[in-house]
């Protein structure tokens, strides 16, 4: 049963912003001042060719003139120099910044407990980690340093038409009226839109990860048909979800442009009555017609950003959403006093559901193997995973040396209590990543040799570049399970997905490794069972025999009936 991955609230993810910016004060502030700076000079442009047409209208000689135009390209100079500056720091802060998500989001993945990670569709983590973190990251190296220069320029260019006339800074406010209005309802429906999209690449994503990981399922069972439909279903869903933000951009920015030549037109209306009843001067109302033509830019710059900050806050929202996942308990200090497991009185439900474990009460002595076995649905690999810890018991306990296992913290229950499953995975990373245990050379080969890993002898092997087979990536496995050294170990039918001939390779592997261990096999195979010490029968969710093999073939019972249909 899956489990949907929240989203941040705005309130979240401007909290999260606040706490990022507040992270590289000096940064922001640095590019604030150099900005402003740069905006200042920007200013003395278009107000010294209003004086140079005041100059001329006026009949002042050239030498005026020529003085004003090299202060005209002094100001370029200094706004472009500065402006360098700026974009210069705002990226290294961007970097900077973009590294504090990526490294927050692989913490708090890390962090997700066992149990959330197992029913959270692969996709939905993938592509928050992935599409969603470069996105934020483009955002924070490329956007944010031009995007705060630019609001910084637009505000000095508006106060300037303001000092210059205040009618005609009035009159030009008037004309961006428009462009506030649209750009307040694009804000307000646009992060649905885009959190609609981004859920829809993740359902993608999570499609085609399981059509491709299940391809020889698929191929077998004849599910061509139905695997495509489901892909359909998703692109359709993507094509659907893109194209709704799509269309909110094709009205948006047509209209911004549009509204870009109001505040020219009022601000030449009304300067043109003012100086033909010698209230400004002609120089004056070409300085602000200058100034708002100046905004342009940055309008255009802030508008396409606005579109982007849209996307990115979106998957910023993403991304955020993992804190909001509840965390595990508290793990507790008190270490295990010995070995033994005990199972009281537990039930267990998936989500809320009807439950699935019905008062399962067993006692795993140590050292001893206990096969548990039962027809499928019958709730034994639920109560491998209660025993490993994965999962807490609605009702009842699971201890090991009378401390409850789900509270252990994982390196300390890792040293008790280990479940290897069919699955196993292999790190794009060398062979000594992948063993995940800081220890000797020496110890990680010798816990190769013991599992029959002929092939590892080069601890620097990529394996990224260098493909596993199933038999070899359950030899890494199992050499993880010796170098953490656990008292008991939980096989979850390890062998099942291998071919005869690397079953019997990770089979061979399996007898060094649980060697003087205590042995829970999860057993659909019944000579498993046969050679245990004990057998647990499963059905319902229930134990309804524990015995030795011997035992329960001689009362006739469930196992007696199993075993005679397993032996045909």
């Amino acid at each position: 049963m899956s489990t949907v991955l929240p989203v941040a609230t705005p309130r979240q993810v401007s909290l999260a912003a606040r706490r990022l910016i507040s992270a590289d004060r000096r940064s922001v502030v640095a590019v604030l001042v150099l900005n402003a700076f740069a905006s200042l000079a920007g200013l003395g442009g278009p107000w010294l060719l209003g004086r140079i047409i005041d100059v001329v209208t006026t009949g002042g000689g050239a030498g005026r003139v020529d003085v004003l135009a090299v202060g005209v390209l002094g100001c370029a100079l200094a706004q472009t120099i500065l402006l360098r500056y700026a974009l210069a720091v705002g990226y290294r802060f961007g970097e900077r910044t973009a590294a504090r998500v990526r490294e927050d989001f692989l913490d708090r993945s890390l962090a997700l407990p066992a149990a959330v990670v197992e029913r959270v569709p692969a996709g939905d983590l993938s592509a928050r980690g992935t599409s969603d973190v470069d996105a934020v990251a483009n955002s924070l190296r490329d956007l944010m340093p031009a995007l705060v220069g630019a609001l910084i320029q637009m505000v000095f260019l508006v106060g300037a038409v303001l000092v210059l006339s205040p009618p005609l800074g009035a009159a030009g406010l008037i004309g961006f009226a428009g462009i506030w209005f649209v750009t307040r309802w694009y804000l307000r429906v646009a992060r649905d839109a885009y959190l609609r999209e981004g859920a829809a690449n993740s359902r993608l994503a999570d499609e085609l990860s399981a059509t491709v990981e299940g391809a020889r399922t698929i191929e077998a069972f004849g599910l061509a048909r139905l695997r495509l439909a489901i892909g359909r279903a998703a692109v359709a869903e993507t094509f659907r979800s893109r194209m709704a933000t799509l269309r909110l951009r094709t009205f948006f920015f047509p209209t911004v442009e549009l509204s870009y030549a109001v505040p020219v037109v009022l601000v030449l209306v009304a300067g043109g009555y003012l100086a033909f009843h010698g209230y400004v001067s002609v120089g004056t109302v070409g300085a602000a017609v200058l100034y708002l033509r100046q905004l342009a830019g940055p309008l255009d710059a802030i508008t396409i950003w606005i579109e982007q900050l849209q996307s990115s806050s979106a998957s910023f929202a993403r991304i955020e959403g993992l804190a909001a996942v509840p965390p595990g308990p508290v793990s507790t200090d008190r270490l295990p006093r010995d070995e033994k497991i005990e199972i009281k009185g537990v039930r267990y439900a998936y989500d809320e559901g009807r439950d699935v474990l019905h008062d399962v009460t067993l006692t795993v002595r140590p050292g001893e193997r206990l096969a548990v076995v039962g027809l499928s649905g019958a709730g034994k690999s639920t109560l491998g995973r209660l025993i490993a810890g994965v999962d807490r018991p609605r009702t009842g306990s699971i201890t090991v040396g009378g401390v409850p296992v789900a509270d252990l913290p994982p390196d300390e229950l890792r040293r008790h209590v280990v479940l290897v499953t069919q699955e196993h995975h292999v790190f794009a990373e060398s062979l000594r990543d992948n063993l995940m245990i800081t220890a000797p050379d020496d110890d990680l080969r010798r816990a190769l040799d013991r599992v029959g890993a002929e092939w590892a002898t080069d601890l620097e092997l990529d394996l990224g570049e260098q493909a596993l087979d199933g038999a070899r990536a359950q030899q890494l496995a199992l050499a993880r399970v010796l170098l953490a050294d656990p008292h008991t170990v939980i096989l979850d039918e390890a062998t099942a997905l291998l071919d005869p001939t690397a079953a019997r390779t990770a089979e061979r592997a399996l007898a060094a490794v649980l060697h003087d261990r205590t042995v829970i096999a999860i057993a659909h195979r019944l000579q498993t069972a046969h050679d245990a010490d004990r057998v647990a029968v499963m059905d319902g969710g229930r134990i309804v025999e524990l015995g030795s093999h011997d035992e329960l073939v001689g009362a006739d019972g469930p196992y007696a009936a199993l075993w005679r249909t397993w032996h045909g």
